[in-house]
């Protein structure tokens, strides 16, 4: 059989196979535009937030003013008792709630510390974090203001009253995640698992498939050596990912405004063991998994687990080592780490060789547990 005609066949076999081309195809680009979604505004603002002010003082409404002019918070409205709060908190009309204690212009004349009540809805971190900021920021800079004008009533001037309210000045600059948003800091970890579990699910699933066609007697992939078989199969996923990678690093970089620091040849280096370590063990799931809904089940069900084992999300150094040790088993694991460190950390390449050797050995690892594997079924068939 011609090579050309090999080729010919796989893609129709690719094609035709509704779960396998809607995988590849559908996952790719719909998984593109629906993941970053969410995070399209970067990070939450202007959270609806309810006061409860039980002191009335003119500086505690200068505080609500303060909260109401910071970018995080919006301040709807202002009720009397705590429970009225709490009531419209539960009822998702408010995602906070700021409760200014009755003493609490007393205790700054008195000189002591108030205590500012925060409250906020802890099922959504990100809103959480966000208006606890924000109240947080805004009760800081009336604390600031407070206190340096102690100082000023005390006989000191103005400079030496900011200096020994804080003698130390924290100038913080991102390096990494410019922006400080939620799009630069997912986005890219998550599409190299995106094309690793849609790729591992095409490859996996078109030969589970394969495995169990009622013309099986008479598949192409059973006529011909398993060498050629292998080389069609890698070539011909490979070929579509290539692209698919493209799209990814390419135009979905551009189109979400997401930092590249790596040069093409770079990216490419890393690319192709990573398809080729993805696509070996695809083909090893599916000699193993017989039926390719379960195959599918069990790589979505992964997906979790592998994106909190990969160090973008969660600290390696606070999960499980057994765990860390199994995720390092999977393509995966060394492609995100690599991938990041490469392109959005600016890393020198040689940086990355324990990943980069790791994605060649599980290559040549789940490469040579294939040909096992497809050799044992063709003598079981014999």
């Amino acid at each position: 059989m011609a090579w050309l005609q090999l080729f010919r066949l796989e893609f129709r076999a690719i094609l035709s196979d509704f779960s396998v081309a809607f995988t590849i195809f559908g996952g790719i680009v719909a998984y593109s535009f629906l993941y970053p979604l969410p995070y399209s505004n970067q990070v939450p603002r202007e959270q609806h937030t309810v006061i409860v002010n039980e002191d009335g003082s003119q500086l505690s409404r200068k505080l609500e003013r303060m909260l109401d002019a910071t970018p995080e918070v919006k301040v709807v409205k202002r009720v009397h008792t705590i429970a009225e709060a709490r009531t419209m908190l539960l009822s998702g009309e408010a995602g906070g709630i700021l409760v200014i204690p009755s003493d609490f212009y007393r205790d700054l004349l008195l000189g002591k510390s108030p205590v500012l009540g925060y409250a906020g809805n802890a099922s959504y971190f990100l809103i959480y974090s966000t208006v606890v900021e924000g109240m947080a920021k805004a009760a800081g800079t009336l604390g600031a203001e407070v206190k340096v004008l102690n100082h000023i009533l005390s006989g000191d001037a103005l400079p030496r009253a900011e200096k020994q309210y804080s003698p130390l000045q924290l100038n913080v600059k991102p390096v990494f995640n410019t922006t400080m948003g939620y799009v630069n800091y997912v986005v890219p970890a998550v599409f190299v698992l995106i094309l690793h579990q849609t790729l591992l699910m095409a490859v996996g699933e078109l030969g589970s498939h394969q495995n169990h066609s009622k013309k099986r007697s008479e598949g192409y992939w059973l006529q011909i050596p398993i060498w050629r078989l292998l080389i069609v199969r890698v070539l011909t996923f490979g070929g579509i990912y290539a692209l698919g990678a493209l799209y990814y690093f390419g135009f979905a970089f551009e189109f979400y405004d997401i930092t590249r620091l790596a040069s093409p040849l770079e990216l490419w280096g890393l690319i192709i063991p990573f398809i080729l370590s993805v696509i070996a063990l695809g083909i090893v799931l599916g000699q193993l998994i017989r039926r390719p809904e379960i195959l599918s089940l069990l790589v979505l069900l992964s997906s979790l687990i592998l994106a909190f084992s990969a160090g973008f999300i969660w600290p390696l150094s606070s999960v499980p080592p057994l765990l860390v040790w199994l995720t390092n088993l999977v393509p995966s694991t060394p492609a995100i780490q690599s991938f990041l460190m490469l392109n959005q950390m600016g890393a020198d390449f040689s940086q990355i060789l324990p990943q980069y050797s790791l994605l060649w050995l599980q290559t040549i690892g789940y490469g040579g547990l294939a040909y096992w594997l497809l050799n044992r079924r063709d003598i079981e068939d014999a």
